[in-house]
């Protein structure tokens, strides 16, 4: 997963509070000399969750909703050397019922869930590029696969994200820098707190194991859990009068 040239790896996650990031930095199994840079708005939490990590730990500064200033926190993420893993898991979910009332959450919504991954991840690609090497993890969703009117909004935003995710791996192929789109299902967790659990519902800890297995191999895809994947085949193919009627 890391690169092989004698140095302590840097790993890079936007979001650094990020349940299932943290998850997926405690199943890297990685060198306890790597250093993890924590990028979020936050830098109380973003401290207090690199000290339960085993690795080094650094903040740094970024907010989704600035994008003017994403351009810089890239900057400073690489002045300390290459970057060898960035993972975008920078993410909010909003009540479809608050965004009806409130029109600005959605547009909120997909600047955090889309338009922040675009603007930070065209940057990490163009300068992984240039080290002809590294490796991005895109944390999309199931509700990519297909809009259900209980959140599609949110829906809208994962599937954005993971069209970009998908071309990026095109654009980047060839280059030495390999892409990782995960979807997972419902996930238990703050983000989905009082939310009733879906079936296939995995935990922030599962995903992390199943995202460090798959940089541990080959994939550019990873369905977490795994079974996920046969689930997303039938979604697609349940008739539209019939979706309508789902709850969730």
């Amino acid at each position: 997963m890391l690169d092989n040239l004698g140095r302590p790896g840097r790993v890079l996650l936007l979001g650094g509070t990020s349940e299932i990031g943290l998850a997926i930095l405690a199943a890297l199994r990685a060198p306890a000399d790597t250093e993890v840079l924590l990028a979020g708005r936050d830098e109380q939490r973003m401290a207090a969750a690199g000290k339960e990590l085993p690795f080094r730990t650094t903040t740094l500064a970024f907010d989704a909703l600035n994008p003017g200033g994403h351009q810089a926190a890239i900057s400073r993420a690489f002045a300390g050397g290459p970057v060898d893993l960035a993972i975008a898991a920078t993410g909010v979910l909003t009540a479809q019922e608050r965004v009806d009332r409130d029109p600005a959450l959605g547009a909120e919504m997909i600047d955090v869930n889309f338009t922040s991954h675009v603007t930070a991840l065209l940057d990490v690609a163009s300068r992984m590029r240039s080290q002809r090497y590294g490796t991005i993890v895109v944390l999309s969703s199931v509700a990519a696969i297909r809009p259900r009117k209980a959140n599609y909004v949110y829906g809208a935003a994962k599937a954005g994200l993971d069209a970009f995710a998908r071309g990026l791996t095109d654009a980047l192929a060839g280059t030495g820098v390999r892409v990782l789109l995960v979807r997972p299902g419902f996930v238990t967790g703050r983000m989905t707190a009082g939310l009733p659990a879906a079936p296939m519902s995995s935990t922030p800890a599962e995903v992390g194991v199943a995202v460090a297995a798959a940089l541990d191999g080959k994939a550019s895809l990873v369905w977490a859990p795994r079974r996920l994947a046969a689930a997303a085949m039938i979604i697609r193919l349940v008739p539209r009068p019939l979706w309508r009627r789902m709850r969730r």
